[in-house]
Protein backbone atom coordinates (compact mmCIF):
# COMPACT_ATOMS: atom_id res chain seq x y z
CA UNK A 1 0.00 0.00 0.00
CA UNK A 2 0.89 3.65 -0.41
CA UNK A 3 -0.20 6.45 1.88
CA UNK A 4 -0.54 9.97 0.48
CA UNK A 5 -0.87 13.16 2.49
CA UNK A 6 -1.60 16.48 0.77
CA UNK A 7 -0.97 19.97 2.05
CA UNK A 8 -0.96 23.53 0.76
CA UNK A 9 -4.58 24.25 -0.09
CA UNK A 10 -6.30 27.44 0.93
CA UNK A 11 -8.01 30.59 -0.26
CA UNK A 12 -6.37 32.83 -2.85
CA UNK A 13 -7.51 35.68 -5.04
CA UNK A 14 -7.81 35.28 -8.78
CA UNK A 15 -4.42 35.74 -10.39
CA UNK A 16 -2.61 34.45 -7.33
CA UNK A 17 -0.49 31.36 -6.75
CA UNK A 18 -0.49 28.31 -4.53
CA UNK A 19 1.75 25.27 -4.23
CA UNK A 20 0.32 21.91 -3.26
CA UNK A 21 2.51 19.20 -1.79
CA UNK A 22 1.96 15.48 -1.46
CA UNK A 23 4.07 13.13 0.63
CA UNK A 24 4.11 9.44 -0.22
CA UNK A 25 5.00 6.59 2.11
CA UNK A 26 4.73 2.81 2.02
CA UNK A 27 5.41 0.84 -1.16
CA UNK A 28 7.06 3.77 -2.85
CA UNK A 29 9.42 1.56 -4.82
CA UNK A 30 6.39 0.43 -6.85
CA UNK A 31 5.29 3.92 -7.85
CA UNK A 32 5.04 4.47 -11.59
CA UNK A 33 3.40 7.89 -11.67
CA UNK A 34 2.20 10.55 -9.28
CA UNK A 35 -0.12 13.40 -9.94
CA UNK A 36 -3.06 15.56 -9.09
CA UNK A 37 -6.77 15.35 -9.78
CA UNK A 38 -9.49 17.78 -8.79
CA UNK A 39 -13.19 17.71 -8.21
CA UNK A 40 -15.33 20.83 -8.26
CA UNK A 41 -18.83 20.87 -6.73
CA UNK A 42 -21.27 19.03 -8.98
CA UNK A 43 -18.56 17.88 -11.36
CA UNK A 44 -16.63 14.70 -11.94
CA UNK A 45 -13.10 14.24 -10.74
CA UNK A 46 -10.64 15.17 -13.48
CA UNK A 47 -6.93 14.86 -14.10
CA UNK A 48 -4.99 18.07 -13.55
CA UNK A 49 -1.43 16.88 -14.10
CA UNK A 50 0.78 13.89 -13.54
CA UNK A 51 4.41 12.90 -13.84
CA UNK A 52 5.93 9.48 -14.37
CA UNK A 53 9.02 8.11 -12.71
CA UNK A 54 10.76 8.97 -15.96
CA UNK A 55 9.68 12.60 -15.40
CA UNK A 56 7.28 12.65 -18.32
CA UNK A 57 4.52 15.13 -17.57
CA UNK A 58 0.91 15.36 -18.69
CA UNK A 59 -1.45 18.29 -18.18
CA UNK A 60 -5.12 19.04 -18.64
CA UNK A 61 -5.61 21.62 -21.39
CA UNK A 62 -7.26 23.97 -18.91
CA UNK A 63 -4.09 24.30 -16.81
CA UNK A 64 -1.33 24.19 -19.43
CA UNK A 65 0.98 27.15 -19.09
CA UNK A 66 -0.30 27.95 -15.58
CA UNK A 67 0.37 24.84 -13.51
CA UNK A 68 3.57 22.84 -13.12
CA UNK A 69 3.87 19.36 -11.63
CA UNK A 70 7.23 18.17 -10.35
CA UNK A 71 8.68 15.45 -8.15
CA UNK A 72 11.40 15.16 -5.56
CA UNK A 73 12.17 11.46 -5.77
CA UNK A 74 14.60 11.53 -2.86
CA UNK A 75 11.88 12.93 -0.58
CA UNK A 76 9.02 10.91 -2.12
CA UNK A 77 7.15 14.13 -2.78
CA UNK A 78 5.11 15.48 -5.66
CA UNK A 79 4.17 19.12 -6.01
CA UNK A 80 1.72 21.20 -8.01
CA UNK A 81 2.70 24.81 -8.54
CA UNK A 82 -0.41 26.74 -9.53
CA UNK A 83 -0.05 30.22 -10.99
CA UNK A 84 -2.55 32.65 -12.49
CA UNK A 85 -5.34 30.95 -10.62
CA UNK A 86 -8.90 31.42 -11.79
CA UNK A 87 -12.22 30.96 -9.95
CA UNK A 88 -12.81 27.90 -12.17
CA UNK A 89 -9.82 26.27 -10.48
CA UNK A 90 -11.77 26.09 -7.24
CA UNK A 91 -12.00 22.43 -6.26
CA UNK A 92 -10.79 19.75 -3.91
CA UNK A 93 -7.41 18.62 -5.18
CA UNK A 94 -6.42 15.00 -4.69
CA UNK A 95 -2.98 13.49 -4.87
CA UNK A 96 -2.86 10.23 -6.81
CA UNK A 97 -0.29 7.57 -7.38
CA UNK A 98 -0.26 4.69 -9.81
CA UNK A 99 1.82 1.64 -9.08
CA UNK A 100 3.52 -0.66 -11.54
CA UNK A 101 0.98 -3.29 -10.40
CA UNK A 102 -1.85 -1.15 -11.78
CA UNK A 103 -3.16 -0.15 -8.36
CA UNK A 104 -4.24 3.43 -7.66
CA UNK A 105 -4.01 5.24 -4.35
CA UNK A 106 -5.53 8.54 -3.32
CA UNK A 107 -4.96 11.18 -0.70
CA UNK A 108 -7.85 12.67 1.27
CA UNK A 109 -7.78 15.90 -0.69
CA UNK A 110 -7.08 19.55 -0.01
CA UNK A 111 -9.46 22.40 -0.80
CA UNK A 112 -8.39 25.22 -3.09
CA UNK A 113 -10.72 28.22 -3.27
CA UNK A 114 -10.06 31.01 -5.76
CA UNK A 115 -12.03 34.17 -5.14
CA UNK A 116 -12.88 36.63 -7.91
Amino acid sequence: QVQLVESGGGVVQAGGSLRLSCAASGMIFSIYAMGWYRQAPGKQRELVADITRGFVTNYADSVKGRFTVFRDTAKNMVYLQMNSLKPDDTAVYYCNTKLTTGMDYWGKGTLVTVSS
